[in-house]
């Protein structure tokens, strides 16, 4: 059904998004929370990468891939609502570290961001499972 280069690609996204969260966690240990704020974010977002490689369709924003995977996964209910919403919230908190001035993420919330990637990643890999095997 898959290309081997297309399975290729959606494996190398996933193993890349576990890489950003073990990043993640090992900042958050140091109390480093910007940085594993960022990291946890990446590994969400690699995380859905790696679903949408299936499809074969990329995008240069990451808006743009937020809101696909929005629409073709979560209003769909491939994805739960739930998730979807710890998502975004993940990306706002990223961009807010990253973006504004002064911005300073709690440690609650990052703990949250690295809780959603582990979520996001184990719901990926249960996804390309199905989709691959």
């Amino acid at each position: 059904m898959y290309s081997e280069e297309i399975k290729a690609l959606a494996k190398y996204r996933l193993e890349q998004s576990k890489e950003n969260l073990e990043e993640s966690k090992a900042l958050f240990a140091i109390n480093k929370y910007k940085g594993a704020s960022n990291r946890a974010y990446y590994a969400i977002f690699h995380a859905i990468k790696a679903i949408l490689a299936l499809e074969e369709i990329d995008f240069k924003k990451h808006s743009s891939v937020m809101a696909y995977f929005n629409k073709e996964y979560v209003n769909k209910e491939i994805f739960s609502k739930e998730l979807g919403k710890r998502v975004n919230e993940a990306r706002l908190f990223r961009e807010k570290s990253d973006y504004v001035d002064f911005y300073i993420i709690t440690k609650e919330e990052c703990k949250n961001q690295i809780d959603t990637a582990i979520i996001m990643i184990e719901e990926s890999e249960k996804y390309l499972n199905m989709k691959l095997n």
